[in-house]
């Protein structure tokens, strides 16, 4: 199983490609032919991307949601329908479509942030302006029950 762990600052070209860092590049090979799944957060102005093989066990999980939730439509709508698969070239480049560019504001500066399996895609401006935000959020000292437990 792959782990994403770190931040990287990376640039997205004019086209809308950008590399993925180097120390990721064999893995993803390795682990899913090149194949990476890109969607929308739900929850944070970025994107998610993940590995085929991840993002098919993350499909399995939307998929098995009962469709007459409506909730659970939309969450199946959302994610499922903004999906998109990329190829990671010779160079460890990918194409980010463009309305999925447009969902994260991504421009050319950006961040992206190992999350275990998957990355979050922050533009720059995003992430600045949310990260002390997060920050401040963590230290309050309010810990929710599922991270009661979690000792660091």
């Amino acid at each position: 199983m792959l782990f994403f762990r770190g931040i990287n600052s990376i640039n997205m070209d004019a086209k809308g490609r950008l590399a993925i860092p180097k120390r990721y590049r064999e893995s993803i090979a390795e682990a899913s032919e090149n194949q990476l799944v890109a969607t929308i957060d739900l929850h944070s102005p970025c994107l998610l991307i993940y590995t085929m093989d991840e993002w098919e066990v993350i499909e399995r999980k939307l998929m098995s949601l009962p469709n007459m939730d409506p909730q659970a439509r939309l969450v199946q709508r959302l994610l499922l329908g903004h999906a998109s698969e990329m190829e990671m070239d010779g160079q460890g480049r990918v194409l980010l479509p463009s309305l999925l560019r447009e969902h994260a504001k991504l421009e050319k500066e950006a961040i992206l942030l190992g999350q275990g399996n998957k990355f979050e895609l922050w533009s720059q401006e995003a992430w600045d302006a949310s990260r002390p935000e997060m920050l401040d959020s963590a230290s309050v000292g309010d810990v929710s029950e599922s991270l009661s437990s979690l000792s660091l």
